[in-house]
């Protein structure tokens, strides 16, 4: 099984894409919305809290594991990838959704050893949409000028758009929020188009269509969730040991649907985001690994 693990309700975003297009495979959905949302979180405890969710799917059985989180991505993927991953689980993986969209922007693997400026390309502009700590981590910029010096990145936080999609704001309210961050962004360039646009947040695609509207004609908007299943199928691809015995594909689609909070309310929910039903089963607070404590 592979895990998908989100804050929250985001990342269902990401695992209807997986469950959709990859139906041979089976999936376990983890979302901590106990500790949510992480944007009002310190640095450390998103990840202490993304390495209790990952620790958590691991003992569901999942070897390998997504960070359907840009949050999470941002803010604890490396450190987790660099320090916890090899002592505590070297034979277990990690991915996250801000890597393959490094990868589709610059064009360059995000394990290759690339001296900057080797592949310089032609000189673009890249805008991101993101939540206030992804946007402060600055893991896309900084991933991006490693790969793509070339390119240009601008960064607009939307500290209020998580909190209205989830609330289900009037789609006015939602929509004049988009239209004040895109005004925002413009500003920075200068009113110059962007060539294109990251929706930086896994909540973001229920609203792209909003995105689209506020922004100038013929932007083209990165699409997260499916960039992702691409990214998972070329690393699976490269790694046999994740290949299933014919029997295991026919038994693909989501195992099951995990919380940290309380099930009824988050099912509700739920069903918004992953685009059919999503009926979770609460698991309780996932604890501090032990190694992460003091």
């Amino acid at each position: 099984m592979i895990g998908v693990f989100d804050s929250g309700h985001g990342g269902l975003t990401v695992l209807r894409a997986l469950a959709d297009q990859m139906p041979d495979r089976r999936f376990v959905y983890l979302g901590d919305h106990a500790n949510a949302p992480y944007g009002n979180r310190t640095p450390e405890e998103i990840y202490r809290y993304t390495v209790a969710g990952v620790e958590r799917l691991f003992g569901l059985g999942c070897p390998l594991v997504i960070l359907a989180c840009n949050t999470a991505s941002a803010q604890a993927l490396r450190r987790l990838q660099q320090t916890w991953l090899p002592a505590a689980y070297p034979d277990r993986r990690v991915l996250g959704v801000l890597v393959p969209m490094v990868e589709a922007i610059t064009g360059v693997p995000w394990m290759a050893d690339v001296a900057a400026g080797s592949r310089a390309g032609e000189p673009r502009t890249v805008a991101i949409f993101a939540t206030h700590h992804t946007v402060s981590s600055g893991a896309y910029p900084t991933e991006i000028a490693k790969r793509a010096p070339e390119v240009r990145v601008v960064q607009q936080a939307c500290p209020d758009l998580v909190r209205l999609i989830e609330a289900d704001a009037p789609i006015d309210t939602i929509r004049a929020a988009i239209e004040d961050y895109a005004g925002r962004l413009m500003a920075q360039l200068d009113g110059v188009p962007p060539d294109a646009v990251v929706l930086g947040c896994t909540h973001y695609p229920l609203v792209a269509d909003l995105f689209a509207q506020a922004l100038p004609p013929g932007v083209e908007i990165l699409d997260q969730p499916n960039l992702t299943v691409s990214s998972l199928r070329a690393y699976l691809e490269r790694h046999p040991e994740y290949e299933l015995p014919s029997r295991a594909r026919e038994q693909g689609g989501v195992e099951a649907f995990h919380t940290t909070g309380p099930a009824e309310p988050i099912t509700r929910l739920a069903s918004r985001f992953f685009g059919g039903e999503a009926r979770f089963h609460s698991v309780g607070p996932d604890p501090i690994p032990a190694s992460l404590k003091g």
